[in-house]
């Protein structure tokens, strides 16, 4: 059974599905690759910083971990999210904040700068997007659900029907293509993996300049 959504300030937070713990085989194996294709681009960068805007429960946080050797800062909007994602990952190279996407330029820059399932969310994603580029120094990880087969395969699973698989807190709605696109406003793409039904980069920021 889907999980109520947490929602703070009309914002869904927290993820709106069990998509982390699914027992659905295929639910399961479709996780798996997208776990796989972060872990491959993490090893490609080895970076020695890593800054996850947006880490949710820890998830990701908990592949970046096991996946480099780098100090980690993770981030997220919601102090609640913060707190259960402290309780899963228990670690001294891992720095839990409550921080938001659009404030970033307060921040250190990092190796690599690690953005998953959050631009969809973003009222402002060009803003969202100019903000990873000025901190990723030089590298990027981002993914989105890959459209429009994210919400059909939520409509075929019986999922969000009344909202035609599209899951709570999707604003955005981009393609492979369009979202290649959209990331070369700020970003050169170097590698991309599309696990079904996700689309992930490996980015190189524009605004790097190397000393």
């Amino acid at each position: 059974m889907a999980r109520i959504p947490i929602i703070e300030d009309g914002l869904v937070v927290g993820t709106g599905s069990d998509k982390y713990e699914s027992k659905n085989p295929l639910a399961q194996y479709l996780l798996r690759q997208f776990d796989n294709s972060i872990a491959e681009l993490v090893n490609i960068v080895a970076p020695g910083t890593i800054l996850e805007v947006g880490c949710g429960e820890g998830h990701v946080t908990g592949i970046l971990l096991n996946n480099s050797q780098a100090k980690i800062q993770a981030l997220d909007i919601s102090q609640t999210i913060v707190d259960i994602a402290q309780g899963a990952i228990e670690s001294p190279r891992v720095e839990f904040q409550q921080f938001n996407i659009y404030e970033l330029a307060e921040k250190e820059g990092a190796d690599l700068v690690v953005c998953c399932e959050v631009l969809e969310h973003l009222e402002n994603p060009e803003t969202g997007l100019l903000r990873l580029a000025e901190k990723a120094a030089p590298y990027a990880i981002i993914s989105v659900p890959r459209e429009p087969i994210w919400r059909l395969l939520n409509f075929i699973r019986g999922a969000h029907v009344k909202n035609i698989g599209n899951s709570p807190g999707h604003i955005q709605h981009w393609s492979q293509k369009a979202f290649m696109q959209f990331v070369e406003q700020q970003f050169e793409v170097v590698c991309v993996k599309s696990p079904l039904p996700w689309t992930v980069l490996l980015l190189k920021s524009k605004h790097f300049k190397s000393s």
